[in-house]
């Protein structure tokens, strides 16, 4: 939208991308953060708190998760609109993510769809639960 970008120095389809990119991130803090509020509860422990580096580090992966949920689940758009060099899996995920957002028409559907199921499955969600072999031999 022109009103949020002050600089008119991009492109359209630039402005467009950023707007997707933003959207995108806020649902995807929305989801983590509450499945990580709702794994907290569940343990019995405090809300998370923001200068925490632990509670940093395990919102981190709540967001590596969905995203990997995401990644696994949402087919794969056009390769070639994602943009970016992207350093980390974290924002290459993110990169593809906007890039099915924008080619994908019922995404945001499916977003909603796989988040209601991320935060119905908090434990294998953030990667508390043990694995098969550890729960058929009974180690914790």
């Amino acid at each position: 939208m022109p009103f949020r970008h002050p600089d008119r120095a991009h492109d359209l389809d630039t402005r467009i991308e950023h707007e997707v990119r933003e959207r995108l991130e806020e649902a995807i803090d929305f989801v983590c953060l509450d499945a990580l509020v709702r794994v907290r509860r569940a343990r019995g422990l405090p809300a998370p708190v923001a200068d925490n580096a632990a509670d940093r580090a395990e919102y981190t992966q709540h967001v590596l998760a969905f995203l990997r949920v995401l990644d696994a689940e949402v087919p794969a758009a056009d390769a070639r609109r994602a943009r970016g060099g992207a350093d980390t899996e974290e924002a290459r995920l993110l990169a593809a993510q906007v890039a099915r957002a924008r080619a994908l028409p019922d995404y945001w559907q499916r977003f909603e769809t796989l988040s209601a199921r991320f935060l119905a499955e908090p434990a294998s969600s953030g990667g508390e639960r043990r694995g098969v072999l550890a729960r058929l031999f009974g180690r914790s």
